[in-house]
């Protein structure tokens, strides 16, 4: 079932729960968990539109998704489930609904509103790539893999770079540098200020022990977006293996600034 699109944009990119030790970092604006950037679909009454279920839906969803930009999770949720009951059939009240339930920390459940979302829409880019970044952030890296090129493959799709950041930093967690290169530099093509592939590019460059290349991904993840702590941690490291212990220091000195609750530090640094 094609998804409705157009005028009512929900503003959702979802961050996911961290996965292992990655310090690979998805970003979005404000509403940030983890890991893994999701956009929820746009929505659109069409002019010849006179199924009241669907439009009902629609205003449910819309609902929803300002009560999840303002923290009101309970509301949120109440409104998600109502846009479902009105349509059951419309992949994006599933998405909505799973987007609430993902925020609410309802990992599982969301999984299965994603997996009918996929169901009612198998080619629409938006929902593969928010189910491919459950995957992933599920633990299933290598299985969400797939699940990006479906997204990709979708001529309509209209942020390509989303996937194709979200692959290539995915595939870094299941192993397969070889395969997260080239989407993560492609997807720079799309959106030089992507800040999941220049983070996801810093790592790899600072693993294969290019510090010089992964100091400038690094700078440019900083300037792209909000700091994170592993970004700040990753960028300290970064100076230490160029040798400017100073630029290091005050990557360390902005983690406690910054993020007084996070404990973690560069290697070589004391929690004090």
């Amino acid at each position: 079932m094609p998804l409705r699109s157009g005028s009512v944009l929900l503003l959702a990119m979802l961050v996911l729960a961290s996965v292992g030790c990655s310090r690979l970092t998805f970003v979005k604006p404000k509403l940030e968990r983890g890991k893994y950037t999701q956009v929820a679909p746009d929505y659109q009454v069409r002019e010849d539109a006179k199924d009241q279920k669907s439009i009902a839906a629609m205003n449910a969803e819309g609902m929803a998704a300002q009560q999840l930009q303002q923290g009101q999770l309970d509301e949120a949720e109440r409104q998600a489930r109502l846009a479902v009951e009105a349509d059951p059939k419309a992949a994006d009240a599933h998405t909505m609904l799973a987007v609430v339930l993902q925020q609410r920390g309802s990992s599982k459940a969301a999984g299965v509103e994603y997996e009918k979302a996929v169901a009612l829409a198998p080619q629409s880019g938006t929902v593969l790539n928010n189910y491919a970044a459950w995957l992933c952030g599920n633990g299933r890296a290598a299985e969400s893999l797939p699940v990006f090129d479906r997204a990709l493959a979708d001529p309509s799709y209209p942020t390509p770079a989303t996937a194709l950041a979200n692959a290539g930093a995915c595939a870094l967690l299941a192993g397969q540098p070889a395969y997260a290169d080239p989407r993560l530099r492609r997807a720079l093509e799309f959106d030089p200020d992507n800040a999941v592939a220049l983070a996801a590019l810093a790592e790899t460059e600072f693993r294969a022990g290019r510090y010089l290349e992964a100091r400038a991904f690094s700078e440019r993840r900083l300037a792209a977006a909000p700091p994170t702590p592993e970004v700040l941690q990753l960028a300290s490291q970064i100076e230490q293996k160029l040798g400017d212990t100073a630029a290091a220091a005050r990557y360390v000195q902005r983690i406690r600034a910054e993020f007084p609750r996070n404990q973690t530090v560069p290697p070589g640094e004391t929690g004090q």
